[in-house]
């Protein structure tokens, strides 16, 4: 039908445009925030562990310590090297340079996302995936502020999307096709071990392809096909090899140092500690297998879970019924691989689960995707019936989209510690969850403190800094206070106390100088003790 076909062709250019459109909105987004976004726990190491790597290459090898560098060598360091390159010539500090790459490494994933989707459904759904996924606030803000496991999530975009295109065109993968698997491969593993687990999608998706085949192909043909798709996929392994070593270069030293890192971190390799969980303080290594499904529901903006699920749905149903190519089906048992498998690994495994969903933001991608798959096939159906049907589609779909829009603006710069309405939001989440477990939130803290003593003309007494006593990340507090400052942790006597709003920060009964609140949470707090003796600051070891 003339007009059906003229009526897609043009919600196709319209969908391709919207998505340049959002890109571009995130990236201006990006631009104007990105010096907003606080230092967590890890920042000063990450920055030192960059700064080894460059020195490791300037160095021409002879500067060794980055194979040694406390564990963070068991680790790909791609964003740390890369943040500690680009901040030679930007001009903006070293922190807020890890801050802009992070926001770019993020938009690429949301590019990659983008490009995913309209792979496996076309430009509909591909750019609704892409908007579900800028309005994700776990990705966003995680983008800004996680050195290891946003690169990671974008790196297995990257990789994922090398996969469905190699199944795609199977068993002959285009030149660009087995180049992007291999950038894939090689930015996973190069960021974390963890990029193992992608094996399986490929597999699997490979597997489907080939036993299906058996079914009216000889086969020796069928084996010919396969032995000719491993043959063309050769040369990812190499370049991906050769991207990993550059990215990590601990883990070529010996063959073995990858399986040496993934024994180690399969172990809890840290002293445990207690985080909130359901209303309880519960110890990490003992978190009930419930911890990630109840974080993903309650977490994940509702329209997300419902269009993802529904996408996941969907794809099972498209796999048990088939009626589609074969190769396709391959590529999105991938994504529904991509989207699963890592939770349900991670259950029946059960390590220690701590820190909310941050180490499994990189299924957050895929499962966008999915639900972008979800959209593009309602509003198919809907196109069945006309304009004003699919009007009302897109309207329902942008309805649900805002409310997570709203909620990350009202949170700014604290987007990723959002829970939906299923939780209450974070009003009511703060006590049954881990909300800033980044600590993120002493910038504007010692902000609103320097900009108290100006205004009042106050000086420390003569011959020494303003002591400030830290119950969060010291370093963090040290670099955002700055040199006119000394930070304490022990009970030496402090002028300030400067506390992040977790359960293991002390409530003083000293006067508040200045709260960081979002939604009447409080995210840290900054207390006068002058006068008075500086108390005990925590309630428990923090994490």
């Amino acid at each position: 039908m003339p007009g059906a076909r003229s009526a897609k062709s043009f919600a196709d250019r319209v969908a391709d445009a919207l998505a340049i459109v959002v890109l571009l909105t995130v990236a201006l987004v990006a631009a104007v925030t990105f010096r907003d976004f606080g230092l967590g726990w890890d920042d000063f190491t990450h920055s030192q562990y960059g700064e080894l790597l460059l020195k490791l290459y300037s160095s021409g090898f002879t500067d060794t310590r980055a194979l040694s560098f406390v564990n963070l060598y068991k680790y790909g360091g791609g964003f740390d090297l890369a943040a500690a390159f680009i901040a030679k010539f930007l001009p903006f500090d070293l922190f807020e340079t890890r801050r802009l790459v992070g926001a770019i490494i993020g938009i690429i994933g949301l590019f990659v996302t983008w490009r995913l989707g309209r792979r496996l459904g076309g430009p509909v759904a591909g750019c609704a995936g892409l908007i579900l996924l800028a309005a994700c606030p776990l990705f966003f803000g995680h983008m800004f502020i996680n050195a290891k496991d946003a690169p990671f999530a974008t790196a297995m975009a990257v990789l994922l999307l090398g996969i469905v295109r190699s199944m795609d065109e199977y068993p002959r993968p285009s030149v660009r096709t087995v180049a992007l698997l291999g950038v894939g491969i090689g930015v996973a593993f190069g960021s974390r071990i963890l990029g193992a687990v992608a094996a399986p999608y490929a597999l699997a998706a490979m597997l489907l392809i080939v036993t299906t085949e058996l079914q009216s192909t000889p086969w020796k043909t069928v084996a010919q096909r396969s032995v000719q798709f491993l043959w063309l996929c050769l040369p990812a392994l190499a370049l991906g090899y050769l991207i990993m070593g550059f990215l990590w270069p601990w883990s070529v030293i010996s063959p073995l140092n990858p399986l040496d890192a993934a024994e180690y971190f399969d172990k809890f390799f840290e002293k445990p500690w207690k985080e909130l969980f359901e209303g309880k303080l519960i110890w990490v290594p003992q978190m009930p297998i419930t911890y990630l499904p109840h974080l993903f529901a309650l977490k994940l903006p509702i329209v997300m879970l419902v269009f993802g699920l529904i996408g996941l749905v969907g794809i099972i149903v498209t796999l048990v019924r088939g009626g589609i190519a074969l190769n396709r089906r391959g590529a999105l048992l991938a994504l529904a691989l991509a989207s699963l498998l890592p939770i349900v690994l991670a259950i029946i495994s059960h390590p220690a689960f701590y820190n909310g969903l941050r180490h499994f933001v990189f299924v957050v991608p895929p499962f966008a995707a999915a639900g972008g798959l979800a959209f593009g096939w309602l509003f198919e159906r809907a196109r069945r019936y006309g304009w004003p049907q699919m009007a009302s589609v897109c309207f329902i779909f942008l309805a649900g989209v805002s409310l997570p829009l709203i909620e990350m603006v009202r949170l700014h710069p604290y987007q990723y510690v959002s829970f939906n309405s299923f939780a209450g939001g974070v009003p009511k989440a703060q006590y049954n969850f881990m909300l800033d477990y980044w600590g993120v939130a002493f910038k504007q803290a010692a902000e609103e403190l320097k900009v108290r003593l100006k205004n009042s003309a106050e000086h420390p007494p003569a011959g020494r800094k303003w002591i400030v006593a830290i119950c969060g990340p010291q370093l963090a507090a040290q670099q955002v206070l700055g040199p006119e400052f000394e930070t304490t942790f022990n009970e030496k006597q402090a002028d300030f106390a400067m506390a992040v709003g977790a359960y293991y920060c002390e409530y003083l009964k000293a006067p508040i100088i200045a709260d960081i609140e979002r939604e009447g949470v409080v995210f840290a707090r900054v207390y006068d003790l002058r006068g008075g003796p500086t108390p005990k600051l925590l309630t428990e070891p923090p994490p």
